[in-house]
């Protein structure tokens, strides 16, 4: 590729983070290439002017970037080196940009298989939500080496508003990302309690959410996730099951290292009862429903 050339990037993974990131790829000026498990999604990536594969390896064949926007590790480790995969075709030098939260040890593991063959490999996972994806405005938590962020740099410039380098190893990426998680498991818990201990008292949860939005009680995620609960709104923004996958990986660390996680198992016991109440793929502020359940109380949109 020349100097002067703009790279071309495949984004593997089109789903609500990954199709705003490859449109905000695009609205850069780089030649953005679409593939997912859903032939609709590849068509409507298409539609809206960018390049569709059936593949990963298709989609890697022409790219000096790829994006994988994936769920978890297996799905990761499948894109790269699974049948049909990026290893398979991905140029020498080229690199691939992992955005999936996993254990930072599986990141170690997969950054040392895809670099032994001669590509780079950037552990880069994300936060910020679909519309911030959509407008070139994420947090990435960025590490890996030099290289692999030269390589990677055109495509986190147009997909960032905050971009982290935090260490030349994979890894320290997707640790940052787990202390995040952590948090922000905790408090979409937390805040859901107090909301539905809220109306349990009879209190007006909408007048709660404006006296605690503007106390010290606040928090990031309870001012983000209880307008769900007071309009009774529970399509996924963020599913239930993000958090029973990121909690149950905060406690595999915690076990491997003997670190006592109390407060985030607690939180991870309730998302996994929401989940087998079968809200697994609702918004995650459905924690707070499965407090109304089971100790009725009314909130917002359910049945009395």
């Amino acid at each position: 590729m020349p100097e002067s050339a703009k790279p071309r990037v495949a984004v593997v993974g089109l789903g609500s983070m990954g199709y705003g990131m490859a449109t905000s790829l695009r609205r850069a000026g780089l030649e953005v290439i679409g593939c997912d498990v859903s032939a609709d999604s590849v068509k409507r990536f298409v539609a809206d002017g960018g390049k569709g594969a059936g593949t990963p390896a298709e989609a890697a064949k022409s790219a000096d970037i790829v994006v994988s926007v994936v769920v978890n590790a297996a799905q990761t480790e499948t894109i790269l080196f699974g049948a049909g995969g990026v290893a398979e075709t991905l140029a020498q030098g080229a690199v691939f940009i992992s955005s999936a939260t996993m254990d930072p040890e599986i990141a170690r593991r997969l950054a040392k298989q895809l670099e032994a063959t001669g590509r780079h490999y950037l552990d880069a996972p994300i936060s910020g939500g679909a519309q911030r994806a959509a407008q070139g405005e994420l947090t990435i938590l960025a590490s890996g080496s030099p290289a692999a962020f030269a390589k990677a740099r055109p495509a986190l410039d147009a997909m960032a508003a905050k971009l982290y380098e935090l260490g030349d190893e994979a890894g320290q990426g997707a640790a940052f990302k787990m202390i995040n998680q952590l948090l922000a498991g905790v408090h979409i818990a937390a805040a859901s309690e107090a909301i539905a201990f809220a109306a349990k008292q009879g209190l007006d949860i909408r007048k709660v959410y404006e006296v605690i939005t503007a106390s010290a009680g606040n928090s990031w995620m309870f001012e983000n996730r209880m307008p769900h609960v007071l309009d009774g709104d529970y399509a996924p923004r963020s599913a239930v099951d993000i958090f029973v996958k990121d909690l149950g990986i905060i406690q595999d660390m915690a076990r491997s290292q003997k670190f006592p996680v109390p407060v985030s198992a607690a939180a991870l016991q309730m998302f996994l009862m929401t989940s087998a109440a079968g809200m697994g793929r609702d918004d995650d502020a459905s924690v707070a429903r499965m407090y109304a359940k089971v100790t009725g109380t009314h909130l917002p949109g359910e049945p009395n």
